[in-house]
This record gives structure tokens, sequence and C-alpha cells, in this order.
């Protein structure tokens, strides 16, 4: 029996908070109207989903009027970025990303590929961070959108976006961010920063899932892709999730508290335990990312001649929930893109780990999974043949 159960993959997804899920609750059963509706019913949802969009507006700095709600980030993100690119071809068909965005995202733009358009993907560093000199140098006079992540999912590594953001604005160019990791966990205000548009996503901040959502400053025109009733300002049709959109609202409330209250100052020293802990005390334990420049609760490391899959069995069998690179990407056998562009070899790539702390995560669960970690590293190790003939 295991002593204890540590869940230390909230980069995947986070419990729904009881508190979001008691707002929500109404809306399955009593309240179930269609917000669409004009009737008391109708009106009783409407408000609710109103309500929300003013919740979560408020967590990002923008009017509720410039939210759009979504099936999930996945779906946010192709709405920005193919909605942008097809509204904006007649100025141009070039478009920007970089090697380290979710899949998303990097699809997204290859399915525009696919449509005639021109994609430059920019490189990042050994940090996983994108040079900001690189951007401009990309930039042609027909480039139309930008797409850059707020953060990395996999190494955590916080993106230089306002600089990047300032560079799009004096051009006259859409600049889209990725914010499902970030936001709820970061502050930060999307006027403040130049975003135009911004994708978030409920269950990465103690919310359901299936519900995103995206900030589309007012003024951007975008196309749809999805269409049908007409719903969200004809961007998004289909009868909205009330359940879900209460549960983001709840969600993104509960985050704005959180950002306010010292805990996410409280996840980064954890943080920065784990990671001291980890590269202190075992031997070729590397830290991927960028040290200091990232996500609050975000520690990913590769470990020297190891698998990442062994290593997440074992942790998983001590009641320690992690993960190797993404969740989106993890059954892969292929090494991780994002390691790969940071220029980190196949071999180590294969060895990576990935843990991402809870707003209920102790210090003692950080000790104990350290310890756990280092015992599992060691056991492996004595039966690889790969540590005992390295150089």
């Amino acid at each position: 029996m295991t002593e204890r159960y540590v869940y230390m993959d909230h980069s995947a997804t986070t419990a729904v908070d009881r508190s979001v899920l008691e707002a929500m609750l109404p809306y399955f059963s009593e309240e179930f109207g269609n917000p669409n509706s004009l009737h008391m019913w109708g009106r009783k949802a409407r408000k609710a989903v109103n309500e929300a969009r003013e919740k979560v507006a408020a967590l990002v700095g923008a009017d509720a009027a410039e939210i759009i709600f979504t099936g999930g980030g996945s779906e946010a993100d192709n709405l920005a970025i193919k909605g942008a690119a097809f509204t904006r071809r007649d100025k141009g068909r070039h478009v920007i990303t970089t090697a380290i965005e979710h899949h998303a995202v990097i699809d997204a733009f290859h399915w525009l590929e696919d449509q005639g358009f021109e994609v430059t993907i920019l490189p990042v560093d050994e940090k996983a961070m994108v040079r900001i000199s690189d951007l401009e140098s990309a930039i042609r006079p027909d480039t139309i959108l930008v797409s850059m992540m707020f953060a990395n999912n996999e190494v955590g590594t916080v993106q230089p976006v306002a600089e990047a953001a300032k560079i799009c604005n004096e051009r006259g160019i859409l600049f889209h961010v990725d914010g499902v990791q970030a936001a709820g966990h970061m502050p930060f205000n999307v006027r403040d920063m130049g975003i135009d548009m911004l994708t978030m996503s409920a269950h990465k901040m103690y919310g359901p899932k299936g519900v995103g959502g995206l900030y589309i400053r007012n003024g951007v025109k975008i196309e749809p892709i999805v269409h049908g009733g007409g719903q969200e300002r004809g961007l998004r049709s289909g009868t909205e999730n009330t359940a879900g959109i209460v549960g983001f609202g709840a969600a993104a409330d509960l985050a704005l508290r959180r950002l306010g209250d010292g805990s996410i100052e409280e996840e980064v020293r954890l943080r920065d335990l784990l990671i001291d802990s980890v590269t202190s005390s075992i031997e070729d334990a590397y830290l991927t990312g960028h040290r200091t420049e990232r996500l609050p609760f975000h520690a990913s490391f590769c470990i020297g001649s190891l698998e990442g899959e062994s290593m997440l069995l074992r942790l998983d069998a001590a009641g320690i929930g992690a993960s190797s690179g993404s969740a989106c990407t993890s059954g892969s056998l292929e090494p991780s893109y994002v390691l790969l562009a940071m220029g980190i070899t196949h071999e180590l790539a294969h060895g990576s780990l990935r843990f991402s702390l809870g707003k209920d995560t102790a210090r003692e669960d950080i000790v104990y999974v350290a310890e756990k970690l280092k015992k599992i590293v060691a056991d492996l190790r004595a039966l690889s043949p790969l540590w005992e003939n390295r150089g």
C-alpha cells in the first residue's frame, strides 16, 4: 500500500473546485433553460452566462463583450488563428508562430499552409525562449498574424509576450496568445500588454473540462469556423454550455482571488524546493526550461540514461501522478518536439519528467516526491546498461 497520494500533473488538468461544482449544479437540473430563449427559464440562463462572462473578463483585464465562450482551449486556438487569417487574407498570407506551440496551434498553422498561406516557425533557445530578434527578422510586409504561447506546457518557460505584442502592434499585425497554461496562474492584463486575442481553458484553473474562452480585442474582426444559430456574437454557433460556462466563471473568480492572496508566491517556493531537491540529489538530472521565467507551479526535468515512461510507472506505483512531456503527446514513442527544439538530444529527451503543483500541494508532498524520485532513479539505473556504460 502506498504511503501517500500526490497529484503533480496540474498542467494536464485540475480537479474541479468544490465552490465551482456548487455553482454549476443548479444548471444541470432546475435552472435548465436555454440562454437563447425569451421566457423566464431562458432569461435566468442568459443572466448566468453574462455574469460568468464578466468574471472571465475580469481575470485578464478585458471587457465582458470581448469574451467568446468555446468548447475548450483547442477550439479557441483554432477560431483565433483560422478566423484571423481568413479575415485578413486579402492583406497578406504570411503568418508566424513558434516551434514549441501546443498542437492546437501548430496543426492549425499547418492547415493554413495547406490553404495557401506561408508559415514561418520561429526557433527557440536552449531555455525554450523565443528570441525577439528572430521575430523582428521574420516579419514581412505581408505578415498578417503572429501566434505565441504565453507559457510552455511542457517546460514552463514564460515567453516575452509584451515585447512581441509591441512589435506586432507597431506594424499592424494581429497578435494571438495561447494563454491556456498562464491564465489564472499569473497576473496579467491583456489590454496593458497589447494582446489582440488570448486563449483560455477552464479545466486548467479548477473549472470543468469542455469549456474555454477566447478574448478578442474590441475592433478585431475574425471569421467564424462554426456556423449555425449565431451564438457568441456569431463567432461560435451552438447552444451555450450554461453549466460549464458558469463553472468557468466561478473558476475565474477563484483564480482572481488566489492571485491576490499570496497563494501563487507559495507555489513558487514549493516549485523551487522541488527543483533544488531534484537537481541537487540526483546525478545527471537537468532542469528544462528557464530557471526563473517559468510558470509558478511548474518543474520539468530530463534524467540522464533513463526512459520517462519507466519513471512514470514507478512514480504511479508510489502514488505520484506526473507526466513525461505534455499530456497531449505522452502516448507517443517519439521524444518531445519541444525538447528537441531546445537542442536537447534524443537520448536525454526520452528521460523527460514534468511535475506541476496545485493549490493544495503541501511541503510534505514535495519532500515525498523528491525522496521517491531519488530512489526510483537509483533503482532503475542499477538495471540500466546505459548508466553502467556511460562515458
